[in-house]
């Protein structure tokens, strides 16, 4: 563990990160402005949001699954579409979390935790409730709706994220590589985490997933 922290903790990460994750970011962009212009302007926001968080990963989970150029869909594809909206929404909150309870009140493991698990929620439920809601939804059966098909998907994705970014960072401050690369590192092992709960929650009927991006329309 201590070979790891080190590994993360060291500025070189964050440059090879940035490295990495800012041509993935100009390769999504132009592709959904070029290619893809068609798709919910939701879901291009989803996308970006995925590929900032987790780089050539969330690249790769777009090229394969949210672009209307794939040549099938499946269980997995709208699984890992659905994990990047819960994810793209969640990321938001944990960041925030971490940013708040670590960096300016410097908290302890246990606070931190806490605001970061209910921020995470907020956001998550967010993305989900706004748009059902824009759809004609009732705010109680959007509320519901989210309930029961996120909750699950967004425990799971912040149990494990929380955990790595404490584990990893411990006392780092914002003024450390330590803190920002843990939050990167957590961020998508929380990703990989959530995705086979997102399988099992479509292939059980309990969430539908995310339409199949050859259908969609500006």
């Amino acid at each position: 563990m201590e070979t790891l922290r080190d590994i993360v903790g060291s500025p070189v990460f964050l440059v090879v990160w940035a490295a990495l994750m800012i041509p993935s970011l100009i390769v999504l962009l132009r592709d959904l402005a070029v290619r893809n212009s068609g798709l919910m302007p939701l879901m291009k926001v989803v996308w970006a949001l995925t590929v900032l968080y987790s780089g050539p990963l969330g690249l790769l989970i777009y090229w394969t699954c949210g672009r209307k150029e794939i040549p099938t869909d499946s269980i997995a594809r709208r699984a890992f579409r659905s994990v990047a909206h819960c994810y793209s929404g969640c990321g938001m909150g944990e960041i925030v979390g971490v940013i708040i309870a670590v960096g300016l009140l410097s908290l302890g493991n246990l606070w931190t935790a806490a605001i970061t698990f209910v921020l995470a929620y907020v956001a998550g439920y967010a993305l989900t409730v706004g748009p059902l809601m824009q759809d004609g939804v009732p705010l109680r059966t959007a509320l519901r709706d989210a309930v029961l098909s996120e909750t699950p998907s967004i425990a799971v994705m912040e149990i494990v994220a929380i955990g790595v970014d404490l584990t990893l960072a411990r006392n780092a401050g914002m003024g450390d590589a330590l803190f920002w690369s843990s939050l990167i590192v957590s961020l998508t092992c929380g990703l990989i985490a959530a995705y086979p709960v997102n399988v099992l929650l479509i292939r059980w009927g309990v969430k539908e997933g995310m339409m199949d991006p050859r259908e969609q329309v500006s």
